[in-house]
């Protein structure tokens, strides 16, 4: 198995929505990359996407227009498969979310690329040990979870599958620590793997707030923004539970888990909201009503509160 200091090549599997900022992340690092699409006009627009957002980000403070350039240069595209793996070291599939496209993607990937090469999907949900089932060398399959968008937010979430080995999960761990992102190791492929089991079962004690009336929509998002959620930077509920006392968290949990919504299926008023096409931002109405300028201001407002996060860990705020 290849080890992290050798890798230098890195392949990224699909143009779309998460795939030019993965490579923006390696590109900026000084990896070599080529971005594999099945269109042309698909991969130029990831150019110019990545183009678009180092401007933005050198505009806000975060790196130099000078470094712009040079890291797009690092960076190659083409239409052949063959081609963006030929002289891989490591691997990123970026493929939408369908489980039959990438068992295909994996079982190409794994005869076209020399056997220290390493396989990473990035899916957010899908089973990696189903996903590389109809690869040989499993061994050298595992996750690469980025969170979106993966230039400013830094976990990856490196997760082993059944047949991973500990060398192919050590060297996935050590790269991108390279890459200047913050991995975490998890250790079984469950549904979820980590932040996202922790993202939704929020979501879901959320959504049951707001469909028994316990509160609004807006009320649960200011009780969270303006409660617990203040200190999750510094302070993680495991950690948080040890500052307050386990006999207290366990008094808590003994009164307060059978009230908890436990449900293992969603919400009847989300399923209700989708059929009525209620989608949130895609249609202007969700659990709150979006007008475009409404819209506009929600994501800027994000990307402003990320942007200022990370200079701030940088060092530069």
């Amino acid at each position: 198995m290849i080890r992290a200091e050798e890798i230098s090549n890195i392949a990224v599997i699909g143009a779309g929505m998460i795939a030019p900022g993965v490579a923006q992340v390696f590109a900026t690092r000084n990896y070599n990359v080529r971005i594999f699409g099945r269109r042309q006009e698909a991969l130029r627009t990831a150019i110019e996407r990545i183009r678009s957002t180092l401007s933005t980000m050198a505009e806000r403070g975060i790196g130099l227009q000078s470094e712009i350039e040079p890291a797009i240069s690092r960076i190659k595209t083409t239409t052949e498969l063959s081609e963006a793996t030929a002289d891989a070291h490591f691997v990123i599939e970026c493929v939408s979310e369908n489980l039959e496209l990438k068992q295909q993607f994996f079982h190409n990937l794994d005869q076209l690329c020399p056997p220290e090469t390493i396989l990473a999907t990035n899916t957010s949900v899908i089973s990696i040990t189903e996903i590389a089932a109809k690869a040989r060398r499993r061994e050298r399959i595992l996750g690469t979870h980025f969170w979106n968008p993966p230039y400013l937010i830094p976990l990856v979430e490196v997760t082993k599958a059944r047949d991973t080995s500990d060398e192919a999960m050590e060297a996935t761990y050590q790269v991108m620590k390279n890459a200047g992102k913050h991995p975490v190791k998890c250790m079984k492929d469950v549904p979820g793997f980590i932040a996202n089991r922790l993202q939704h079962a929020l979501w879901r004690e959320a959504i049951s707030i707001v469909e028994h009336g316990i509160a609004d929509a807006a009320t649960v998002d200011e009780a969270i923004k303006n409660g617990f959620a203040v200190r999750l930077p510094v302070l993680g509920p495991i950690e948080n539970a040890d500052m307050v006392g386990l006999d207290l968290t366990l008094s808590i949990h003994d009164y307060i888990l059978k009230h908890l919504e436990a449900s293992p299926n969603p919400s009847p008023l989300l399923r209700e909201k989708v059929k009525r096409g209620e989608l949130g931002f895609k249609t202007g109405q969700g659990f709150y009503t979006w007008s475009p300028e409404e819209i506009n201001k929600s994501r800027e407002r994000l990307l402003e509160y990320l942007i200022e996060w990370t200079k701030k860990e940088q060092g530069k705020a």
